[in-house]
């Protein structure tokens, strides 16, 4: 036993010259081949290895061999206290700017004038020139027209209507009225006028006056006429279908007027005045029908 423990404490001491050196050569890596200074050849094989690269080279990456430096944008002072930004480059951000809007082409002189303006009495809707039934009623067919006025007082029409044909019965000219009257023309005609012809079918109103700023009966100095108002008709003929006219003129007193009597007599209070060959000589040659307020009622010769 004390022999062997006398051995090791010998190769103990034999061991530590060679232990002393040790860290020398193992606490330094062998470097990279490649790594060191440029153009410096590898160290031949068992050579003490010692760096030759300094330690601030060892610290500092590489640049990258692509890398560029930034460029330097200048500012612009705009005022003391403010600093603008940076201007880019010309030609940067181009393709982001949208396009600038073509100018307008300028109006020509039919663009720039208003449109014609329809002229509507206040408080109406319809529109004047509108043709089809009118004054409401689906049997009054004509056109709607502007306000009539005149320099004559008494003369014109509010609300006047151009009218052509009344319950399927045509008139011989288109006949300004207003409204009153075309609907009481158109009343009668469906329940005077066509009963009393029976089987025989009236298909024309021959008009021998309708709208007229003129005195009555033309006599000088006389009131307004009721045709001054748009609000009187006189018929002067009743045209039947197989083309036979019964004139008021040759058939009042005829058996072939009875049918025309009977009609007119039909008309007395759908009118407010009713007017014929009896009445006076005035009247002798048509019936005048108008829409005049009586104060005592209508006014029937």
């Amino acid at each position: 036993m004390r022999r062997a423990w006398g051995l090791s404490l010998i190769v103990l001491a034999l061991a530590a010259p060679a232990l002393a050196e040790a860290p020398d050569a193992s606490l330094r890596p062998m470097p990279r081949p490649g790594i060191g200074m440029p153009g410096a050849a590898a160290p031949p094989q068992g050579a003490p290895v010692v760096s030759a690269l300094a330690p601030d080279s060892t610290l500092r990456p590489m640049p990258r061999p692509d890398a560029t430096p930034t460029p330097y944008l200048p500012t612009e002072v705009v005022q003391a206290a403010f600093v603008a930004s940076p201007k880019p480059p010309a030609g940067l951000f181009a393709k982001r700017r949208p396009a600038p809007r073509p100018e307008a082409a300028p109006e020509t002189q039919e663009q720039a004038q208003p449109a014609a303006a329809v002229r509507v009495l206040p408080g109406k809707a319809s529109v004047f020139g509108r043709k089809g039934s009118v004054c409401g009623v689906n049997g009054i067919k004509g056109t709607t027209l502007a306000p009539i006025t005149s320099r004559v007082r008494g003369c014109g029409i509010k609300d006047p209507v151009s009218v052509t044909s009344v319950d399927g019965v045509r008139l011989s000219v288109a006949a300004t009225l207003d409204c009153d009257t075309a609907r009481a023309l158109n009343t009668w005609v469906r329940g005077g006028l066509k009963p009393a012809f029976g089987r025989s079918e009236v298909v024309e109103l021959q008009v021998a006056a309708h709208y007229a700023c003129r005195t009555r009966n033309n006599v000088k100095g006389a009131p307004i006429s009721e045709h001054g108002r748009g609000k009187a008709i006189d018929i002067s003929a009743i045209v039947l279908e197989n083309g036979t006219s019964v004139s008021v003129l040759d058939d009042w007193r005829d058996p072939a007027g009875k049918p025309m009597l009977k009609a007119y007599r039909a008309a007395c209070g759908t009118f407010g005045t009713t007017l014929g060959p009896d009445s006076d000589r005035y009247h002798r040659n048509h019936m005048h029908f108008d829409t005049a307020s009586q104060k005592n009622g209508p006014y029937c010769r």
